[in-house]
Formats: structure tokens, C-alpha cells, sequence
């Protein structure tokens, strides 16, 4: 799905007044496993491991996992979609939809699905969410392509 670029980036780091215990690194399963040149296989840590799940879920349309029909957004079903306000609100309730649905480790703060203005066939989306297990915010952004 090239129409889909991503620009993964972190807030700004700050206190959140949450702790967590140093004797438990914060990781998660990888999606793809594949072992390094030392046959060893890496975990992600928390953060790439739900940034991953993000990017997996919007990806991925319902009905591409055979154990799980209804898993996704189904991002690309919007590509030949018309850029407008409608639009726009569908693709922002499909993504909080199937984000609360399907990745239960963050707290979703918002979604924003904004044209950009000199690109009438492309929409910016930030995604801003928290992590449920440290509370350290977090952002993800991705353009997508609609009708040209």
C-alpha cells in the first residue's frame, strides 16, 4: 500500500508521574519474527511494539486474517474515495473504531483528519494516544492518498 506514508514521531518527552518497575523492561511481542545475525530474535520495546500494532491495524482491511474477519480499518477502501468533510469523518471513525477495538494498551487522546492545503488529494492523520502501561504520550502521523 504505497498511497499510505507514515511519519512516526513521539511527543515531546515528559513527566507523566507514573512509574514502572525497572526489573521489567517494557517490551512486546515483535509482529514479524525474524532472528539477527546472531540467530538471536529482538523484542521491541512497549513503543514500537503498539506503534507497529497501529500501523498493522490500519493496514490491514476486515477480512485479510482468516482467524480474525473483522480485525482492521480497511484504510485503503477510502482511496478513491472524494477528499471531503464526509469523508474525512469516516476515515476519523473508522480509525478510533477499530484502534479501541483492537489495541487495548492506549488511551486514545484524539484523531485528527485534516486536508492539506495544497494537496486536494491527500489528507494529514495524527493519531495521539497514550500508553495504558507508563501513560507516556504518544503520536503517530500518516498521509493518505484519496481520489486524484
Amino acid at each position: 500500500m504505497d498511497v499510505v506514508r507514515q511519519d512516526l514521531y513521539s511527543l515531546s518527552e515528559g513527566g507523566t508521574g507514573m512509574t514502572t518497575r525497572p526489573d521489567k523492561p517494557l517490551v512486546g511481542w515483535p509482529l514479524w519474527v525474524f532472528p539477527d545475525a546472531n540467530g538471536e530474535l529482538k523484542y521491541p520495546m512497549l513503543e514500537n511494539s503498539v506503534r507497529q500494532s497501529i500501523e498493522i491495524i490500519l493496514r490491514t482491511r476486515p477480512g485479510e486474517q482468516l482467524m480474525k474477519p473483522e480485525f482492521g480499518a480497511g484504510l485503503a477502501d477510502f482511496l478513491h474515495e472524494p477528499n471531503t468533510l464526509t469523508t474525512r469523518t469516516r476515515i476519523r471513525d473508522t480509525i478510533l473504531a477499530a484502534l479501541e477495538r483492537w489495541e487495548g494498551r492506549i488511551i486514545l487522546d484524539r484523531v485528527d483528519v485534516e486536508e492539506l492545503p495544497d494537496e486536494p488529494s491527500r489528507i494529514q492523520i495524527e493519531i495521539a494516544y497514550r500508553l495504558r502501561r507508563t501513560g507516556a504520550p504518544q503520536q503517530v502521523a500518516l498521509t493518505l492518498e484519496l481520489e486524484r
